[in-house]
């Protein structure tokens, strides 16, 4: 798919949400909502009662590591100790040594990529989910936890939004969704990122990829136990790092994204 320009840089898109998977974020053993929230909140208490310039970076980064728990799900992604809150409100995460955090001063150079690579990394989503679908996860998610799973998940987002223009009959319009019922729709079939009934919590699972110790693997689901042909739904469950014990129990999770995909359509159709 080629590049759109000029690239709209999705991890800080507007003061409602932003992304900080790049830095580690959703790595950790414990990526829950609870667990990360306590983490932020507590790095970025002590960032600001300890951090004046950059020589009390050393300070702050071994008590960091002091207090919390490091273990990752996959080694090779760098947890970034420099990840926090960039507001009161815990709305939006971010790099605490950013230019923007110090009045000025970078003090990025003591992160673990560095200063060039964190200010010019772009991730594959800024380059593999169209403009129009970039536009709408903005409108409908305000939500930092939820916008960083699904921003990073391009099988989630893309084939979810394939299987409602099929329906619709047209690319869906980014403006369509300043209505409620509309965003709503897109909420539940977003939100079961979270929620998602049928997730294998064993596995040490980040959506269709599960990692064992340094390598990372694309999972898979077993359908000839079941009888079935490959569900053209597989995107999306392997997405929601679904597992099933019975046929029944897949044939459940395909309904339940049919009628969200139906219903979303049957509003859009009627939006005007």
């Amino acid at each position: 798919m080629p590049t759109e320009f000029p690239i709209m840089v999705l991890c800080q898109p507007d003061p409602g949400k932003s992304c900080g998977a790049c830095c580690g974020l959703y790595n950790y053993v414990d990526s829950s909502r609870e667990s990360l929230v306590k983490r932020l909140s507590a790095r970025t208490r002590r960032y600001h009662e300890m951090v004046k310039g950059p020589e009390d970076l050393p300070r702050y980064a071994k008590a960091t590591f002091a207090a919390e728990d490091f273990r990752k799900r996959y080694e090779v992604i760098y947890c970034c100790e420099y990840l926090g809150f960039l507001d009161a409100e815990e709305k939006k995460v971010g790099c605490l040594v950013h230019p923007l955090q110090n009045g000025g001063v970078d003090m990025r150079t003591v992160s673990f990529y560095g200063r060039d690579v964190c200010a010019g990394h772009l991730c594959p989503s800024h380059h593999f989910i169209p403009r129009s679908q970039q536009l709408i996860l903005l409108k409908i998610i305000d939500d930092w936890y939820l916008y960083g799973l699904c921003l990073t998940d391009i099988d989630l987002v893309v084939s979810w939004f394939r299987l409602v223009a099929d329906r619709v009959g047209e690319e869906l319009k980014p403006e369509a969704f300043e209505r409620q019922d509309l965003k709503e729709a897109a909420l539940q079939y977003f939100r079961w990122k979270m929620t998602w009934p049928f997730r294998c919590e064993e596995a040490n699972r980040l959506g269709k990829y599960y990692f064992d110790g340094s390598q990372y693997m694309i999972s898979h689901i077993d359908y000839e136990k079941f009888g079935r042909d490959i569900s053209p739904l597989n995107a999306i469950l392997l997405s929601l790092s679904s597992e099933f014990h019975a046929a029944e129990e897949l044939d459940q999770a395909e309904k339940m994204i049919w009628s969200n995909v139906e219903a979303l359509a049957l509003l859009y159709r009627g939006r005007l």
